[in-house]
């Protein structure tokens, strides 16, 4: 029943050998979350999500507030004041809404971007900072 034996970590998600944090699709937050963990959002989030890991937002997820991240790619859609501290891939389902700061950014044909955007080799004091 009991096992001394370590188990075995599969990676099989798209950002990496750790198992993101997730919001699944009928789940609605509003709040606020500091972390250093990667994240995926199917769901809803309204608030302050602040973490120097990635953050996915799939096709149906919905992100408002203040965002500040690691790296991020967006399906869904985003709308307020997003922070990304090196990538910010915005894949041909997403639509941005709002002021954008990131270090690069890759946008796919079909994208929605209807957001100001500053783009710096080296960004302010951001997610790495504020998540310790």
């Amino acid at each position: 029943m009991f096992s001394n034996k370590e188990s075995k970590k599969t990676s099989g998600n798209a950002i990496g050998s750790k198992q993101p944090n997730r919001f699944g699709q009928t789940t609605k937050i509003q709040g606020e979350i500091h972390s250093q963990e990667d994240f995926r959002v199917d769901g809803e989030f309204e608030g302050t999500l602040i973490t120097s890991g990635k953050l996915v937002v799939g096709e149906k997820g919905k992100l408002t507030g203040t965002i500040k991240v690691g790296n991020a790619e967006i399906q869904g859609t985003v709308s307020g004041d997003f922070t990304v501290d090196d990538l910010l891939s915005i894949k041909k389902t997403a639509r941005i809404e709002g002021n954008v700061k990131t270090k690069k950014l890759a946008i796919e044909p079909g994208a929605v971007f209807n957001a100001t955007c500053e783009m710096e080799t080296k960004t302010a004091p951001t997610a790495k900072a504020t998540a310790k």
